[in-house]
């Protein structure tokens, strides 16, 4: 039997709007991560500081942790609204709380290989560095719904995604595209300039705001694309 090529969807962009505001409990994951991002990020001054900044490598990874453990719980309950299933953050969390050891293990990989690749291209050039990076960034881009919606834990979570790369080139590049420009350059690079009049407090809560937003939109396009890769049949 010839196995089915997924589809490129591009509707999927456009649908997730009305499904995230028809269910807002989808927002609750990202401004916890949203909020523990604050919390860390205040922590790393208080402890870093008076080192001269020492650590504070280590107190971002913790927060890309947590965003990325609460992005696999909203996938999961993004794919359950796809599914035209209830959709709630209950079933949600119990079933990120099931899948929790293999989300985080996920995580860590995802944050290693990219770092490595990154590191070992700094040898050469900083450019290269940031390109390497990126390259691992976007194999690995289907990492944490693979653990979320596939069950997948480690190192089988990454190789997952680069099957799902393989599987649907197009979309993938599409799908980084969209990462991107929402998350790379909409949230902290246009957001500033329309708070550039307000408090440095007021300012820190509405960016937060903003990526617990853009996170619980994107959790949307990548359950429903690995969701059409992963059970066509086609890796």
């Amino acid at each position: 039997m010839q196995r089915r090529r997924p589809r490129l969807d591009l509707g999927m962009y456009v649908r997730a709007v009305p499904l995230l505001l028809r269910h807002p409990s989808v927002f609750a994951m990202p401004l916890l991560a949203a909020a523990a991002d604050l919390l860390l990020t205040q922590l790393s001054y208080l402890f870093t500081d008076p080192l001269g900044g020492a650590g504070a490598g280590l107190f971002g990874l913790l927060v890309q942790l947590v965003y990325l453990w609460a992005f696999g719980v909203t996938i999961i309950q993004a794919n359950n609204i796809w599914r035209r299933q209830r959709g709630t953050f209950d079933e949600a969390w119990e079933e990120g709380r099931r899948k929790f050891g293999g989300i985080a293990l996920a995580a860590i990989g995802f944050q290693f290989v990219v770092w490595a690749a990154s590191y070992i291209g700094s040898f050469v050039g900083g450019a290269l560095g940031l390109a390497l990076g990126a390259v691992a960034a976007f194999f690995l881009i289907y990492t944490i719904p693979s653990a979320a919606i596939g069950g997948l834990p480690g190192t089988l979570a990454i190789s997952g995604s680069i099957r799902g790369v393989r599987a649907e080139p197009i979309g993938s590049i599409v799908l980084a595209i969209v990462f991107f420009a929402i998350w790379y350059v909409a949230v902290p690079l246009a957001l500033p300039y329309a708070l550039v009049h307000l408090s440095p407090t007021i300012w820190s809560l509405v960016t937060a705001a903003a990526r617990a937003l853009a996170l619980a939109y994107l959790a949307f396009p990548f359950a429903k694309q690995y969701d059409d890769i992963a059970f066509t049949g086609y890796w």
